[in-house]
């Protein structure tokens, strides 16, 4: 099932709570983002590079477009 979530409703969750994946570029990334969230950028994204993500936790992807 997908789900909107607001930025705030991220940082109210509980530490372990959500598994958050951050897909924009790293450089973006290393300037900035979510607490508590993993860098997988999407040009990287593949099965493996996510196998290591809990099917039976949340999952939370964020990606930012200024277009």
């Amino acid at each position: 099932m997908v789900k909107a979530i607001t930025h705030d409703e991220i940082l109210a969750a509980e530490p372990g709570e959500l598994q958050i994946v951050e897909v924009l570029p790293a450089s973006e990334y290393e300037r900035m983002h979510i607490p508590r969230a993993v860098s997988i950028p999407l040009i990287e994204m593949t099965r493996d590079a996510v196998e290591w993500l809990d099917p039976a936790r949340p999952v939370v992807v964020y990606c930012f477009d200024a277009y």
